[in-house]
């Protein structure tokens, strides 16, 4: 059930969508106007090309519910969905694609989930209207990669539309391409998270703007979530162990070397021994990177006064 005082934020970010965008605010306000939900719109301008500025600009006429955010050049999905988040008020965050393939009509059921105890809700596009070589098999093996590497079973990391309660949003901090992460960085934060089917259509206006460059791009975000999701409080456990492992492994072949030189066999041209001393350089340095990456995070959380833990609720009474 929804609080007729609760405040929704619908985020979409845009990129050269002059032809979709009249069309997607047009079904947005008839979907939460037919369902009665107080919301408010934010468009992100994400430094487009075309007339797209010109048509938000005369549409903020119109939609007094409409705010658009304009940025000074293509800075790309990640930090215009940031953008919004920023200056969201709602208690309730919905982002979508600007494409009209996301539907809008889909948005009830993912604020009822909200409402029903999740922090975040993410949409999977079960029947996905995409050319099957250049998006949905990459899709599907980015998606089992990044299931696997995270430990955070979902089918579509890649879907835009998705509901957050606020406090999850004002939690999370955004960069690179980590937007298609936002599961995982919520998950981190302790969310409770839940994936339900929606629909999904096929591009009638406009051209796709992801390229086969982006993947590399997802792939090196994709190595630092991984270490964020196991490391970030404790980046010794990481660093320190392999750091550990290659020292005592060289100080056994050194001492292996060792025992041989005493009983007369020369070791100098024995690879072992270079081996040997690779592993105690590097384990020494992967060992001082582990504290020196101990002193960055505690650096970090002091900075910002971030706290390791997130609290759901407290109940009853209690003490400072």
């Amino acid at each position: 059930m929804s609080d007729i005082n609760q405040l929704i934020s619908i985020i979409i970010p845009v990129f050269n969508e002059s032809g979709s965008i009249g069309f997607l605010l047009e079904e947005v306000i008839n979907v939460m106007a037919a369902n009665k939900f107080n919301f408010e719109l934010i468009v992100v301008n994400d430094g487009s090309k075309d007339n797209t500025q010109q048509i938000l600009k005369q549409l903020t006429y119109k939609i007094n519910e409409l705010s658009v955010i304009s940025l000074r050049k293509n800075y790309g999905q990640t930090a215009a969905m940031a953008a919004g988040f920023d200056h969201s008020k709602g208690d309730i965050v919905i982002t979508l694609d600007g494409d009209l393939q996301n539907d809008p009509n889909d948005m009830p059921k993912l604020i009822s989930e909200i409402n029903n105890g999740y922090d975040l809700i993410c949409g999977w596009r079960f029947d996905r209207k995409d050319k099957l070589v250049n998006r949905k098999i990459p899709s599907k093996i980015a998606n089992k990669l990044i299931a696997h590497v995270t430990g955070l079973k979902l089918h579509d990391y890649g879907c835009s539309l998705k509901a957050f309660k606020k406090e999850i949003i004002d939690d999370i901090k955004l960069y690179g391409e980590l937007h298609r992460f936002l599961p995982v960085l919520a998950n981190i934060e302790g969310a409770r998270i839940k994936e339900i089917k929606v629909n999904h259509r096929s591009r009638q206006y406009g051209s796709s703007k992801y390229g086969i460059d982006r993947t590399f791009r997802v792939l090196m975000d994709l190595l630092t979530v991984w270490f964020m999701t196991k490391f970030l409080t404790r980046p010794m456990y990481g660093f320190g162990f392999v750091g550990m492992i290659s020292i005592l492994i060289s100080l056994a072949m050194s001492s292996y070397l060792i025992v041989l030189k005493i009983m007369g066999e020369d070791i100098g041209n024995r690879p072992l021994l270079m081996f040997s001393l690779i592993l105690g350089i590097a384990g020494v340095q992967l060992f001082s990177f582990g504290l020196l990456s101990e002193l960055l995070i505690r650096t970090y959380h002091e900075s910002q006064d971030r706290p390791i833990y997130r609290i759901r609720e407290i109940q009853g009474k209690t003490k400072n």
